[in-house]
């Protein structure tokens, strides 16, 4: 994959996806500590960290033998699996593609073809809502011939007349991969052409004939946090152990990686170095000559793209450059011949910058108003860059899906928790046209959203969403799901159906929970990027807490407010939102019903020892420095266990081939709850990666469980 920020982001733990910051697996020494003895004697767990272990997966498949018929056998559960598979299989789902060309390329997935259809459709075919696709790779096909657990990851395509592309492949869903090169005119892969085998590797071309390559060179090629510390440049007709070294970084750093950038005037190329911190980094530029030259960006900046000789660059921390002085949330051009830096864009204290896209000589910027959606047009005019607004609906999520590099095309997609996606093309003039819509994927009609405000311990103000029946929400005292994330500057929007495997999917919570009486809440915590860096650095390493107190505060403030009770309200939350779930279990337990925690950091004082763990010290503190081990021993989930508690029944489902978020953290916490004496729901797919799930089968499958698990504990009668 090609490098950049908003691809860290989601790789290090959002993407879903997000293409990952990966925790490689423990092996049968799962230790990285000179005092193993001690560790063991005061972890007697630590075998569930051996993934493949025999042992391991022997209790793995007893806790799935015991958890499943119970929650399968519920009277809801068929229809739950049925409803959830009729959802996330639909043909009325919006084809999401990327422009390249005359083209729209596009990654399918429905009942038919389980691991999806790589294919494309002449853009004016599309544009029109009548796309006529052409596969260029069946995947279930390609793992029937090869024997092969495939799962495609994405397309990197050099474009600009070019048919060539780096696909990348996953076995089961891991967040390693391998690479390929496939033409796009010949549509089937290259005989002879590049290729990487499996590693956890970014690759960006240069041209036809180069590829920038990060992947483990074997040797002590890799950083402690399990990524390559090395790129090198290969050129075509060589060997991959011949390319030649670009730039190497300590062992140290979390990663490098390369990325190119495209404008209509050109392209670059650049070298991302990301520090132990992984909110920190150095961009050098690589030139056609092998020259590199380290850019003067701050280290908490984000590069968004090129246009024309202009880099543009979002800020995380206050940049004082050539006696201008810019703020955090900014987005800023630096000229790359003139050196020189110009203000683009300052949100407000209610705005925050979500996404930043090039379109020909302009930039296409997707904001978040009170988490609220909104698009902006930015273009230079002489010194200075000037805006205008895109009109969209008010009240939901817009999303930029794809933009031409003419500029002539912007596809935008709009959508609400009762509205499901619409795709506009948005034209150079700001002529809105719409494409196509996904039909109603369940019956909205007497929903209703509301945007309220909660005060955490300390004040802050916590912007929270309830959806549910009108008449439920009036009426008040009902089942409710409350679901967080709070981390990696990931913002938690309304959606209808922009990723399937968030728990926030309106499609799905709306057809099989809120239907049927239930409430969701979607809170807005500290630690996410609903209001910028800031609101993020809230909640980092020894703040951490005021994530939890703002999850808190949204649960009082409902029960305050007659919309549910303890009694009722169910948490739910994965990934890092697993970790919240955690923290709420061991401090909070007379607040929540039920916990749903799913693919969870839960022990935080070995989560750095676990694969690439060590990239996110920068987020949560690293427990090798006392004085931060004391903050994560405060509130780490699996030592604050204790016993005589009032834990509810727990749901645990995690992945074996996770190898982002180790499965040994549910593991562990599960067996010590049941050594605790404390009963619980397990769940462990065998494949899936830190999905949970490698297709919209074991997606749905997962769902209705996690509905089934809510109904069971929120619903008794």
């Amino acid at each position: 994959m090609a490098l950049n920020r908003k691809t860290l982001v989601t790789i290090t733990f959002s993407s879903i996806a997000i293409m990952s910051a990966a925790c490689a697996p423990a092996t049968t020494d799962p230790h990285n500590s000179d005092d193993e003895t001690a560790i063991a004697s005061e972890d007697p767990y630590l075998w569930l960290e051996e993934i493949e272990g025999e042992r391991a997966l022997a209790w793995v498949e007893q806790e799935n033998e015991r958890s499943l018929p119970e929650l399968t056998s519920h009277p809801l559960f068929d229809t739950l699996h049925q409803e959830a598979t009729d959802i996330l299989t639909s043909d009325s789902r919006l084809p999401y593609g990327q422009i390249m060309g005359d083209y729209i390329y596009n990654h399918w997935q429905d009942d038919m073809h389980v691991r999806g259809l790589w294919r494309r459709s002449p853009l004016a075919d599309y544009l029109i809502g009548a796309p006529n696709w052409t596969t260029l790779i069946d995947i279930d096909q390609l793992a029937r011939d090869e024997e092969e657990n495939w799962v495609f990851h994405n397309s990197n395509c050099l474009g600009k007349r070019s048919d060539r592309c780096m696909i990348e492949l996953s076995r089961g869903g891991q967040d390693k991969a391998v690479f390929r090169e496939f033409s796009l005119d010949t549509v089937e892969f290259v005989a002879g052409g590049f290729e990487v085998p499996e590693a956890r590797t970014f690759v960006s071309w240069v041209d036809q004939d180069h590829l920038l390559v990060a992947t483990d060179w074997s040797d002590d090629s890799l950083t402690s946090s399990g990524y390559s510390n090395e790129v090198r440049l290969w050129r075509r007709g060589s060997s991959l152990n011949e390319a030649t070294s670009v730039k190497k970084i300590s062992n140290n750093d979390t990663l490098i990686g390369p990325s190119l950038l495209k404008s209509k005037e050109g392209k670059i190329s650049l070298l991302f170095r990301y520090f132990s911190d992984w909110n920190e980094q150095e961009v050098t530029l690589f030139s056609a000559d092998g020259e590199l030259t380290t850019l003067p960006f701050p280290r908490r900046s984000d590069v968004h793209g090129l246009i024309g000789r202009e880099i543009i660059i979002g800020l995380r921390e206050v940049w004082d450059y050539s006696s201008q002085s810019f703020q955090i949330g900014d987005i800023v051009s630096y000229h790359l011949d003139t050196n020189t830096a110009t203000l683009v864009l300052r949100p407000g204290a209610n705005q925050a910058v979500n996404d930043v896209t090039i379109a020909g000589d302009y930039l296409a910027i997707e904001m978040l108003e009170d988490v609220n959606g909104a698009l902006w047009r930015m273009k230079r005019n002489g010194p200075e860059w000037t805006s205008q607004s895109i009109g969209v609906p008010d009240n939901g999520v817009v999303e930029i899906v794809s933009a031409a590099d003419d500029g002539e095309h912007l596809l935008i997609s709009y959508e609400s928790f009762t509205q499901p996606n619409t795709l506009y093309d948005v034209g150079p003039d700001n002529a809105i046209t719409r494409v196509m819509a996904t039909d109603d994927l369940y019956d909205a009609s007497d929903v209703e959203v509301r945007q309220h405000f909660a005060t955490s311990k300390d004040g802050t103000r916590v912007p929270y969403y309830l959806i549910g029946k009108k008449a439920v929400l009036d009426a008040g005292d009902a089942p409710a799901i409350e679901y967080a994330y709070g981390g990696f500057l990931s913002a938690v929007r309304p959606v209808y159906y922009e990723n399937p495997s968030r728990p926030q999917h309106g499609a799905l919570a709306g057809k099989l929970w809120i239907s049927r009486g239930g409430i969701l809440a979607l809170a807005n915590i500290r630690g996410g990027g609903e209001y910028g860096p800031a609101w993020h650095s809230a909640a980092l390493k020894e703040n951490r807490q005021k994530a939890f107190d703002d999850y808190y505060a949204v649960a009082e403030d409902m029960i305050a407010k007659g919309y549910t009770n303890s009694e009722k309200l169910g948490a739910l939350g994965r990934s890092n939102g697993g970790l919240l779930l955690g923290a709420a279990l061991t401090q909070r337990p007379d607040l929540y019903a039920a916990y749903d925690i799913g693919v969870p950091l839960l022990d935080m004082l070995r989560y750095s020892q676990l694969g690439a763990g060590a990239s996110w010290t920068g987020e949560y503190g690293d427990p090798a420095i006392a004085e931060e081990r004391a903050f994560l021993e405060d509130y780490s989930p699996y030592q604050n266990l204790e016993r005589g508690q009032p834990y509810p029944k727990v749901l645990f489902y995690t992945s074996t081939q996770d190898d982002r978020v180790h499965p040994g953290h549910a593991r562990k916490m599960a067996a010590k709850m049941r050594d605790y004496g404390y009963d619980f729901y397990y769940y462990e797919n065998t494949e899936g990666g830190h999905g949970g799930t490698a297709n919209q089968e074991q997606l749905a499958f997962r769902t209705a469980l996690e509905y089934v698990y809510f109904f069971t504990m929120l619903f008794p009668e």
